[in-house]
């Protein structure tokens, strides 16, 4: 029998409501004994279940794995990786012959909290962002074997940086099942290298799977700027949209080395592309008056609530650029992947940049996070990819 925490009076209220937090201050009391990453049982203060998940000291106390008075073992990870699976299957995100990358498994969105499994053809890269999926990380592999039934081979477990800090796991990023030196994966049709030993997140941005897939049907005839390319998604999708050129840029010298190696693996020779290592406000500030559709996919600005108003201004100098240097009649796709930073947020941040760049600019989409990204719907936190289309006159 696992071990009990007691909420404070009327604490339980969210739980009723399904949200898959408990925050430490809505504790009363714990059994003795009780360590990070423990599987708890949640009660309310008159002793009724209302949920079980992983303890972990912080302000977040427990992530609810079910809702249900349900042994956590391997069946459980096998039927939660199986919905996930069904999900991307039903959605026509999986199985696809022209994609073998979406992201498996996104936390609370598919009822794991503390878990992300993103897919690049026969290899899983997971992380854990919770103590408690740690401790759990080889069952969880080995049922993620089991239910893709030959989808994945390999799993890559790459949690060094995702990891609470202060629970000193020492955890070293590594292959947990298998292993693979084969890193080419394909997304819509398009090759690319995934970077997971080093790269930023699992490896490379799955969730700007269907704004890069938008982007290519702009890109005919135009010059095209992609700012902080990372591995260059958006310029090789641009390519096949048939752009004049493009140019990609990004501060990190093998951002530009991998954004090179997509270009060539989808584009041997061609020469519509070039690439430059440099920071991206001051390659704007330099740069000529020669882009008509431009991206803008910056790094999360605020990573937490107290960094919010230094994020905006940020959006609003960097847009205000984007719209000093975008010629008459361009499309500029601008993203924000700040959690903290709402839709509303990001909106006003960009009216401001426009208003100061005294453009006249129209709302052609407004982007979000891809289906294989889903918001579970009584976790509204979970709602963190945002982006504009622009035209700008």
């Amino acid at each position: 029998m696992y071990k009990a925490i007691k909420l404070k009076k009327g604490k339980e209220e969210s739980l009723r409501r399904f949200h898959p937090w408990v925050f430490s201050g809505a504790i009363d009391s714990m059994d003795d004994g009780i360590g990070e990453g423990d599987i708890v049982r949640v009660l309310t203060n008159q002793g009724t279940f209302i949920a079980i998940g992983h303890y972990q000291i912080g302000s977040i106390a427990v992530r609810v794995l079910s809702f249900q008075d349900e042994t956590i073992d391997k069946e459980f990870w096998e039927k939660s990786l199986a919905a996930a699976l069904q999900m991307r299957i039903r959605t026509g995100i999986a199985d696809n012959p022209q994609n073998n990358t979406y992201r498996l498994v996104h936390g609370e969105g598919d009822h794991l909290p503390g878990l992300v499994i993103d897919c690049y053809g026969k290899t899983a890269v997971m992380q854990a962002h919770s103590v408690g999926i740690h401790v759990c990380r080889q069952t969880i592999a080995d049922s993620l074997v089991k239910v893709m039934e030959g989808r994945i081979e390999h799993v890559y477990y790459k949690s060094e940086t995702t990891l609470p800090f202060k629970a000193d796991l020492q955890q070293e990023n590594c292959f947990i099942v298998g292993g693979s030196k084969d890193n080419t994966a394909m997304e819509n049709g398009l090759l690319f290298h995934v970077d997971w030993l080093r790269g930023q997140k699992t490896g490379f941005f799955v969730d700007q799977r269907d704004n890069r897939s938008l982007l290519e049907h702009y890109a005919k005839d135009k010059s095209v700027l992609n700012m902080f390319c990372y591995t260059g998604g958006f310029s090789f999708y641009a390519m096949r949209g048939g752009a004049r050129l493009v140019h990609s840029v990004d501060s990190s010298a093998k951002a530009i080395e991998l954004t090179n190696a997509n270009v060539a693996l989808n584009f041997p020779g061609d020469e519509r592309h070039q690439a430059f290592c440099e920071d991206a406000f001051k390659f704007l500030d330099a740069a000529d008056d020669i882009y008509d559709l431009i991206i803008l996919d910056p790094p999360a600005f605020a990573k937490h609530r107290a960094a919010l108003h230094n994020a905006l201004k940020g959006y609003i100098r960097l847009n205000v650029k984007a719209f000093q240097r975008i010629r008459h009649g361009g499309v500029l796709f601008t993203f924000s992947c700040s959690q903290v930073v709402t839709k509303e947020h990001f909106r006003n941040a960009v009216f401001t940049a426009a208003a100061q760049s005294g453009r006249r600019v129209r709302i052609l989409h407004q982007l979000h996070q891809p289906a294989d990204h889903p918001i579970n719907i009584y976790h509204p936190e979970g709602e963190y990819l945002k982006g504009l289309v622009l035209y700008v006159e």
